[in-house]
């Protein structure tokens, strides 16, 4: 198995397209006047997947940063929600179990935080391939501020998120190459993507 590796050049981009993501994000944020401070709850124990190659190549680029002891401390911590979430859902219940890159609160892994954390919380827009137009009215405080001040959910100012999953896709799409048709497609937790290690020509998410 070969280890998948960003050049230097999409790892930019990336970066590049996660600071667009946060001046959109910030934008609407500061509209709605939403903020997470003082927040009762952490959005870091919903039960994400993700989706893309280059972001599990991207998150393992700061996961290689990590001294020895932090790493072996979010690995356990991976390795446990793996399990857990595994059961869960067996029961048919959707986890929701802390991120087990979130130490006292905060990520560890910040600035190497994937798309939908960076995405959650704001109301925001997306167009489908298929034509298809979706509203995300974002997390239960954001939900909580609109209602106060706004007659419908749908006047309230939102994040369009479409042509920054079309700008990830587009880069995806240029780090596999060839090898876009011949790997299994992503769906995984932050959790699954550190125990399994970093992406590889084959994959064993087992």
């Amino acid at each position: 198995m070969k280890e998948l590796f960003l050049p230097p050049e999409l790892s930019c981009e990336i970066g590049e397209i996660y600071e667009s993501m946060a001046t959109a994000y910030d934008a609407v944020a500061q509209d709605i006047s939403l903020t997470c401070t003082g927040c009762p709850d952490n959005c870091c124990d919903s039960y994400f997947l993700h989706y893309t190659y280059s972001e599990w190549a991207y998150l393992w680029e700061g996961i290689r940063a990590l001294d020895d002891e932090r790493l072996d401390r979010i690995m356990r911590r991976a390795r446990d929600y793996v399990t857990q979430s595994r059961l869960l859902i067996a029961r048919g219940e959707r986890p929701q179990i802390m991120c087990p890159l979130n130490e006292e609160g905060l990520c560890s892994l910040y600035t190497h935080r994937l798309m939908i954390c960076r995405t959650h919380g704001v109301p925001a827009t997306l167009t489908r391939p298929d034509g298809q137009h979706l509203r995300f009215p974002g997390c239960f405080r954001c939900q909580e501020l609109v209602s106060s001040t706004h007659a419908q959910e749908t006047d309230a100012p939102a994040m369009e998120r479409t042509v920054l999953y079309r700008r990830l896709a587009q880069l995806e799409s240029r780090f596999l190459g060839d090898r876009r048709g011949q790997l299994p497609k992503v769906k995984l937790t932050i959790a699954e993507m550190i125990v399994g290690g970093p992406p590889k020509t084959t994959t064993n998410r087992d």
